[in-house]
This record gives C-alpha cells, structure tokens and sequence, in this order.
C-alpha cells in the first residue's frame, strides 16, 4: 500500500481538471501576474522543492555515511608509499657509546594499520543505525510538516480571494445603494440617509483593499513555500467555499489518540534516539573490561605506517644492499581512562543522555496527544461555526438583494407616504453581509486547516481517513 499521503493526492488529482502546474497567466496591463495552481500539485510540490525537505534529505544522508563508516571501523588503514632517511653527526649505540655515523636508508612499500576497539566496534554501529533511522523518520516528520504549512497557507489564500470576490460584489450593491437613496424624492428620506450610505460605500472600498491585501500577503507565502516567483498571485483553481473532509467524523478523541501516538513519525525518530543512547551508554560500561587491538608498521619511522617492501640502506651517500623488510606490532591493550575515574564519568555522561532521550520521548507523546485534542476540537468548533454561516450568507445575500428592491417601493400609512424599507436598512443588511462573508469563508477555511492539522497530529495515518479519499493498492 502506498503512503495516504500519496492516496490523498491522487484523490485530488481524480477531482481535479488538471494535477500539473498549470502555466502562469499573462498579465493584464497594470495588473500582477497570475499563477493558477490547486492543491494537488501544491502538495506535490511540497515533497520536494522546499528548503526544509532538502535539509533534512541531506541530514539523513550524513547520518547513513556516519553509519558507515561505523560499520568500517574494525577494517585496517592501509598505507602504500616510500619513505627515505637521512642521518649525519652523532649518535648513540645501545652500550652508551657516542659514534658518529652518516648514513641513509629508503624503503617502498606498504602498511596495514588499526587501533580496533571492542566496544567501539560492537556498540558503535548499532548507535549509528539508530540515528539513521532517527533522521529517516524526522524526514518524514518534516515532510507531513511542511505539508500542513503549505496547506495552511493554501487555504489561507482561498479564504482572502472568497472573501475579495464577494467584497467587490457588496461595493458594487454599496454604489447602488447611495445612487438610490440619492434619487429618492423629497420626503421619502432625508438627506442624512445618503450620507449614511456614502458613509457605508467607503466602508466597503476599505473592506475590499484590505481583503486585496491579505490575498497578497496570503500568496507570497505560499509562494515562499513552494519555491515559486514571488512576484506572481497564486490562484488556487478550487472553489473557495470548497470544504475538505480528511477524517472521518465518525472516530473520537479517544479513538483517534491512539492512532496518533503509533504512527507520528516524531514518536518513532525519538525511540531511536532513545535505543541509539542506550547502545552508547553500554559501549563505555564494557570499554574498560575488554581490550582494544592495536596493529602498526614499524618499519620505518613514526611507526603506523609502511610495514612491509624493498628496503635499502648504507653509509654515506650509497644506497644500497636492498631485500624485502616486514616489521609488525601488535597489541592487546585494557585502557583505564584517568584511573578508572573518566570511564566513569563517561558512562555516568551516557546514562544521563539515556534518561533526557527517555524523557523527551514522553514529552513528546504528551505534545502529540495534546495536538490531537486541539485539532479535533478545532475541527468540530470550524464544522459547527460553517454549518451556521452558509444558511446566514445565503440569507445575507438574499436581504441585501431583496432589500434594495423594496426600498424603491412605497405605501400610504394614513396620510404619508412612507418607503417600505428606508435606506438605513439596507446600509445595515449590507453590514450583515460583509459580516457574513467573513465568517463564511473563515469558517470555511478553519475547517480545512483543521483537518490537516488533525491529519497531520496523526501523523498522516491512512486508519482514519475519511471515505471521501480512497487508499491507493499497488498492482
């Protein structure tokens, strides 16, 4: 079974017209350009071209040359090369004789040298695996990440274009209205009316330059998400009043904390860290109670170098007499750090990253279950807040309209002739409007965002998603 990350996207690309990056619209003269994009393709796009993702890639891939070579550690160096020596003046014989001595000697050829230690050898691989698969699974924590904080700002993007296209409907009903209320004939209405409308007109101008700007704002940081040029306006191709169910609304909290706490990626990289502590801490309490191999060329000096080749030698200036040579030591050496003493003080070092690995680990269950509680609350609170403000747009919708055309109508009350609404009413059903296409496309757009931050709190687990989005089989 593939990864639901990827079924996610499938699912997305089956509803949507095209999954590919659509190419950037040419631009209208005085107007920025556009880049059409949905959200298909924005999280594709997420798996791969963000910072954060290459970092961590990269951080991985250090991690499996660290193991590695841990794995290596038990294999000699060798040295291939030649080495010459030159002496002149003094020098003393093993009886404690002074002679003077000139002579020279040259060798070729080469040495296999190792410092193996048993400890290391068996512990340190092991530490190493485990921080592997520490950063492999980090990579994927930071991948479910940047997911959720592309999607985020996807929505947030939706959101401000519902949001400025409904505000440029309501400034042209606004510019209606004051053309109205200005008409109306002497006594229907007193001048003050217009000026409330007016007033109200310049109300919704701001209102549509601020959701412009957010709209901005929004895109260049999804932009700076995905890598693209900063300088276009991403135009998500979905609807903005679309809603996205990842979770089936069918599990509960006490289902769905669980789930969180098997799958997060997080909870898994910190149980190799804690297993990688644990490997470290008994390589140094079995370090002093098992030898290290020391195995070195000797033949010329510093030893540790060449230790078997063509040597030759003689007084003077003449090189000469040569034969093959091979000179190894090898050693069996227990090493007692500081007495004893700093072998303790490292396993007591090692004992205490054990326990702060173990601690993080429940900390960070703690986080996880708490994020699960927050994000399920979220999306019920967002489920509720839109199951409320789309009948109330709907119906703001239809005052503003209805509104504007009884306030053209009149009737007799005894001898005056009224309007049937008078314009300070239609100034506050267009109030309610805007106040309405604020909380619709908020709600809206905290409900998605809520999803994903619910799918994301477990750890983009396939258990609970909704039926709206299909598991992929492998063939």
């Amino acid at each position: 079974m593939r990864s639901p990350v990827l079924a996610f996207v499938c699912w997305l690309i089956a509803i949507s017209a095209d999954a590919q990056t659509p190419e950037p619209k040419p631009p209208v003269d005085g107007e920025p350009r556009v880049h059409p994009i949905n959200l298909a393709t924005a999280l594709q796009l997420a798996h791969a071209r963000p910072i954060d993702v290459q970092v961590a890639a990269r951080q991985a891939e250090a991690a499996a040359a660290v193991f590695d070579r841990a794995k290596y550690s038990w294999l000699p160096s060798v040295y291939v090369g030649a080495d010459y020596l030159r002496h002149d003046g003094a020098v003393q014989n093993f009886q404690g004789q002074i002679l003077n001595a000139n002579r020279n000697s040259l060798m070729g050829g080469f040495g296999a040298n190792a410092v193996f230690s048993v400890s290391d050898g068996i512990f340190a691989p092991l530490a190493a695996r485990q921080d592997l698969k520490a950063r492999e699974t980090m990579q994927l924590a930071v991948a479910n990440d940047i997911s959720l904080s592309v999607a985020e700002a996807y929505f947030s993007v939706q959101q401000a274009r519902g949001e400025l296209t409904v505000a440029l409907q309501i400034v042209t009903d606004a510019i209606e209205l004051v053309r109205r209320t200005e008409q109306l004939a002497e006594g229907l209405a007193p001048p003050l009316e217009a000026t409330r409308a007016r007033v109200e007109l310049a109300r919704r101008k701001q209102a549509v330059a601020a959701s412009r700007e957010r709209l901005m704002t929004a895109s260049a940081e999804l932009a700076r998400l995905l890598r693209l040029d900063a300088g276009v306006v991403i135009e998500p191709i979905e609807p903005a009043n679309m809603p996205v169910t990842l979770i089936d609304k069918t599990y509960t909290i006490d289902d769905l904390i669980p789930v969180a706490l098997t799958t997060r990626p997080e909870l898994a990289a910190n149980q190799a860290f804690v297993l990688a502590t644990l490997r470290r801490l008994e390589q140094e309490r079995l370090r002093p109670l098992v030898p290290s191999v020391l195995i070195r060329s000797i033949s010329t000096n510093p030893s540790g170098t060449l230790g078997y080749g063509v040597f030759a030698g003689g007084s003077g200036n003449r090189v000469g007499s040569a034969s093959s040579r091979l000179d190894y030591d090898i050693q069996l050496v227990w090493e007692f750090q500081n007495l004893g003493l700093g072998n303790r003080a490292r396993s007591a070092e090692r004992k205490a990253e054990h326990e702060i690995a173990i601690l993080e680990q429940f900390r960070t269950q703690d986080r996880v279950a708490a994020e699960v509680a927050k994000a399920f609350a979220e999306v019920n609170a967002a489920a509720e807040r839109m199951k409320e403000a789309e009948p109330a747009f709907k119906d703001a919708t239809d005052l503003v309209k209805k509104s504007m055309e009884a306030m053209t109508q009149t009737r007799r009350v005894g001898n005056i002739i009224t309007l049937v609404v008078r314009p300070q009413e239609v100034v506050a059903a267009v109030q309610a409007l805007g106040q309405s296409n604020s909380d619709y496309f908020a709600a809206v757009a905290d409900y998605n965002r809520s999803q994903f931050r619910l799918y994301r709190a477990l750890g983009h687990s396939s258990k609970c998603l909704s039926g709206l989005v299909p598991t992929v089989e492998d063939p």
